[in-house]
């Protein structure tokens, strides 16, 4: 009687040299650390975000908060009669920034991000082409305007047309040079 024969059995042991080298492979990629993995370190440098800096002191987290909370009101409440009449009438407020010295409470910048979009109806083919706009507005700070003064400045019921500390422009004067 003759053996079975298996004719796989030849190119699999032939092969094993390579397969144990490439499963080896495989496993040391998937254990070596990777530096893509990791989170990039923040930059090194003085200026931090407000929500940063506030942090650990619950009235001026709570001021930062609020004030952005009533900057989006208030533009809601006035975009329809300003910049949402024009070519773009759904314009939203996406977010209010500021960069802070982190150890003199100075801002380098404050801005607010919108976007909005423009669509049209194709009759033919009933596709949408839809046109998206982004600005970035910067308010119209005056130099070594600290955060502690902006908060202050602003925080009264219509921050969107309340004069910025040390000047007398408002955020919403920032607005009407932007959008």
């Amino acid at each position: 009687m003759s053996s079975p024969r298996f004719p796989f059995a030849v190119p699999i042991f032939a092969a094993a040299p390579a397969l144990a080298a490439v499963c080896a492979a495989l496993v040391l990629a998937a254990t070596w650390p990777s530096r893509a993995a990791e989170p990039a370190p923040p930059p090194a440098g003085p200026y931090v975000d407000a929500p940063t800096y506030v942090r650990g002191d619950d009235d001026r987290v709570e001021a930062w908060y609020g004030l952005t909370r009533a900057l989006k009101q208030g533009f809601d409440q006035s975009c329809g009669d300003t910049f949402c009449e024009g070519e773009f009438t759904n314009i939203q407020s996406l977010a209010y920034r500021c960069s802070v010295h982190a150890t003199t409470g100075r801002i380098g910048m404050c801005a607010w991000a919108f976007a909005a979009s423009d669509e049209t109806v194709d009759p033919a083919s009933g596709k949408i082409a839809v046109r998206p706009q982004s600005w970035a507005c910067a308010t119209p700070l005056a130099p070594g305007t600290t955060l502690e003064e902006l908060l202050a400045a602003l925080a009264g019921d219509d921050p969107l047309y309340a004069p910025l500390p040390r000047g007398e422009a408002s955020v919403f004067d920032g607005l009407i040079d932007c959008l």
